[in-house]
């Protein structure tokens, strides 16, 4: 297994599992992956068994400290000098779930962000994956306002020591 950072040439492969991971309603547009993959490659982190893409985590950097649908949308608010690290999207496919690969690649943006100087990571999940998340260090802040993809979203922080909110 080998992790690397995104590149454009990425884009059907990123797409396709994207698809595979996401129903429609939630999954992000190729046009989206696209642009995501301009703005902000090296926050996009890959996971290849050998030459197939099995798993991938993205997000863009903000000093926004919350995680709105508006972010999800715009890679262009995309800021490098940000103080956090959003994860949109933890994808693994079927085949290759259960056997620790968003965890590789969720402790690879972890130590990224921290290696950055970021305050910390904010992701949205829902309700089945709390539990999930917090091994690593996320805490639940309650019911996101997000709306995204028509379904109920939980708001996770992971704050590094002496960052504030």
């Amino acid at each position: 297994m080998e992790i690397r950072y995104a590149e454009i040439t990425d884009l059907d492969a990123v797409s396709a599992v994207e698809a595979e991971c996401f129903p429609p309603e939630e999954a992000a547009t190729r046009g989206n992956l696209e642009a995501r993959l301009k703005y902000y490659p090296r926050h996009f982190w890959l996971l290849f068994d050998d030459e197939k893409l099995v798993s991938f985590v993205d997000g863009m950097v903000t000093d926004r400290s919350e995680l709105t649908d508006d972010l999800y949308e715009d890679a262009s608010l995309h800021d490098e000098k940000g103080a956090w690290q959003m994860l949109f999207g933890v994808n693994t496919i079927p085949a290759y779930r259960r056997k620790g690969c968003a965890a590789m690649l969720l402790r690879r943006a972890v130590e990224d962000a921290r290696a950055q100087g970021r305050k910390g990571l904010v992701l949205t999940c829902k309700d089945r994956l709390l539990h999930y998340y917090e091994k690593f260090g996320f805490v639940s802040e309650g019911v996101s306002e997000s709306v995204h993809g028509g379904a109920v979203w939980y708001k996770m922080r992971l704050t590094f020591d002496g960052a504030a909110k």
